[in-house]
């Protein structure tokens, strides 16, 4: 069967929501830096994404290691080792009263993750491509070898 397609299918979503989630905390940040949020309502807007795209990385990452895919996983451990680095330090979140002092270098730091996501999505989209086709070529050949054998 073609679980190494369905594989795929999986961490293609996975990389699409993590690009997404770090899409919204980049406009978050572009909108308080234009005056049409308040802090408050950007801070709060981010945190809340924050956890949920951190615990998404760390399962992409396992997911990674679980299925033997070992070029992606040490692609992706460097990040998730940050990741865990910014939680057990408790710099993961944005502070609302110093969000001005780091502003530029939070939208940095996300536009940084952002580009390595999009790298992450163009390998995750090629690889995808092959297993598939691979799928598809090895239900030809095992059903060639069926028909051969009456």
């Amino acid at each position: 069967m073609a679980w190494d397609a369905i594989l795929w299918v999986m961490f293609f979503f996975m990389t699409v929501a993590l690009i997404t989630l770090t899409l919204y905390q980049i406009i978050c940040l572009a909108d308080l830096e234009a005056d049409y949020m308040n802090p408050y309502e950007s801070s709060s807007r981010i945190n809340a994404v924050v956890g949920p795209e951190f615990i998404l990385h760390g399962v992409f990452c396992a997911l990674f290691l679980v299925s033997g895919h070992w070029f992606m996983f040490l692609l992706t451990l460097p990040v998730t080792c940050y990741n865990t680095m910014l939680f057990m330090k408790r710099q993961h979140l944005i502070d609302v009263t110093e969000v001005f002092r780091f502003l530029s270098a939070e939208k940095k730091y996300r536009i940084i993750k952002l580009a390595f996501y999009l790298a992450l999505f163009v390998i995750v989209v090629i690889r995808l491509v092959l297993s598939v086709m691979n799928a598809i070529i090895d239900e030809d050949d095992a059903e060639h070898s069926f028909v051969s054998r009456l």
